[in-house]
């Protein structure tokens, strides 16, 4: 037996996430060991998610990763685990591709064999919701929606009339409800929000939405529709079995302004020989003695601009440490802090590690945002001929004054193909973000990277 449950959503904005933290919270207060998981590439909510359960929430994309991967992550993040929540992304169909589920909530929970909660607005309606879960019930046959949460209802007479017409119709239990008037918001999910649940400053209102949940849903049903006879393994070798043991570190920032890692990313590293060992730039910290190799992944660094910029022990090592050929991964927020300097939306210039030659500027609205197909460029040694995938999503945009930059990638997306990044000596910049388990290969030839250049040096 197992438990797995996926919240999903007629749309977004309907409140998936605030019911997934409230059922999450409530599950805990149940004494339940619980694990979370996001569909799609996420690091905002999985980092609610986290804080919530205790445990490191994990993100499932059907996209980026084949089903053999994807069942990796999910088996190797769900061990010991009492029960699975698994939060939905966008609208339940809402994928890839307008059509097909590709990339889709409703694909994650075939492929997982998941139960589905289906969480509808129900505010200024009553027995038209039932036609709105009776329309998604026959859209497609393979997902299995067994439940109903009713969220934005007026009362609890409002809600009896969408349980009412919700249970005749469609044949399916309507678990519960959230007011439209609960006096308690999800906190904004603003650059500011690491720090906050770093600080336990989001604690209160995690408790008080697990007691909402209590009050108005049904857990003991949540419970029984989650338990589930289908076992679950990948096919083939995991990506987190030990593969082999190295004396090699890798140093990995990790504080407020660094913070967008994929799990699996770091662990596919420890598998494979690295121990990683993390620093804070926020902190002043030097780059840790005896790494070799460095990643600086995504976050906000705009939002600590001044403080980084003053930070000059910690920009100081890492240029003098990447220019002897340190082999490095820099991805978005990483990619940002290595350049010359970064402008903000106030347009106050900062100035960066100075790395990279060139100049972030920062704007007000988004300038990229999607997945992406990967290729290396000018000899990229992270990618070599293989093909990763990874998505964008950043409001920032580089400027270089090279007549001739040499770019790290080429990506595809929705919009055709572009050049993006900075590859110079053994480091490897740009905005996408990658997910290791999309190509393995990039692990193993960090790895190889990392010992070469740490055999040139003694």
């Amino acid at each position: 037996m197992d438990r797995r449950l996926v919240i999903a959503g007629t749309g977004s904005g309907v409140g998936k996430t605030t019911l997934t933290i409230g059922i999450m919270s409530a599950l805990k207060k149940r004494g339940l060991t619980v694990q979370g998981f996001k569909c799609g590439p996420d690091y905002i909510d999985p980092s609610y998610h986290t804080a919530v359960t205790g445990r490191a929430s994990r993100n499932l994309d059907s996209w980026m990763l084949t089903e053999n991967r994807l069942l990796d992550v999910f088996t190797h993040g769900k061990m010991d685990a009492e029960i699975s929540i698994i939060e939905g992304v966008m609208g339940f169909f809402d994928g890839k591709s307008p059509e097909t589920n590709t990339g889709s909530t409703a694909e994650i929970s075939v492929l997982t064999k998941s139960p589905v909660l289906l969480v509808v607005d129900c505010s200024a309606m009553a027995r038209s919701a039932a036609a709105i879960v009776k329309g998604f019930q026959l859209f497609d046959k393979g997902p299995n929606i067994a439940g109903v949460i009713a969220n934005n209802v007026g009362s609890e007479g409002h809600f009896h009339l969408v349980k009412t017409a919700i249970e005749q119709e469609c044949a399916i239990p309507v678990l519960g409800y959230l007011k439209r008037e609960i006096d308690i918001e999800i906190p904004e999910r603003n650059l500011g929000l690491i720090s906050s649940i770093e600080r336990g400053d989001l604690d209160p209102f995690f408790d008080k939405l697990g007691d909402l949940v209590l009050d108005t849903i049904n857990i003991d049903q949540i419970l029984e529709l989650s338990i589930t006879d289908t076992f679950l393994e990948n096919k083939g070798p995991s990506l987190f079995d030990k593969k082999k043991e190295t004396s090699l570190r890798i140093a990995v920032a990790k504080d407020a302004a660094f913070n967008f890692y994929y799990p699996e990313n770091l662990e596919i590293l420890e598998a494979n020989g690295a121990e990683i060992v993390y620093f804070s730039p926020l902190a002043n910290d030097v780059l840790p003695e005896a790494v070799d190799g460095l990643y600086l992944g995504g976050g906000f660094p705009e939002e600590f601009a001044d403080k980084l910029a003053a930070n000059s022990k910690t920009k100081q090592s890492l240029k003098a440490s990447i220019e002897s050929g340190l082999p490095t991964l820099a991805e978005c927020g990483g990619f940002m802090y290595l350049t010359e300097s970064m402008e903000t939306t106030e347009k106050t210039k900062h100035e960066m590690a100075g790395v990279i030659p060139g100049k972030i500027q920062m704007h007000p609205n988004l300038a990229a945002l999607g997945y992406r197909e990967v290729s290396g460029q000018n000899d990229n040694f992270l990618l070599g001929n293989h093909i990763a995938k990874g998505h964008e999503y950043h409001y920032s945009t580089f400027h270089s004054d090279d007549e001739a930059i040499p770019y790290a990638f080429e990506t595809e997306g929705m919009r055709g193909k572009k050049k993006e990044g900075f590859l110079i000596s053994n480091l490897v910049a740009g905005f996408t973000q990658l997910h290791f388990a999309s190509c393995p290969s990039i692990v193993d030839n960090w790895i190889e990277k990392c010992l070469e250049a740490s055999l040139q040096k003694k």
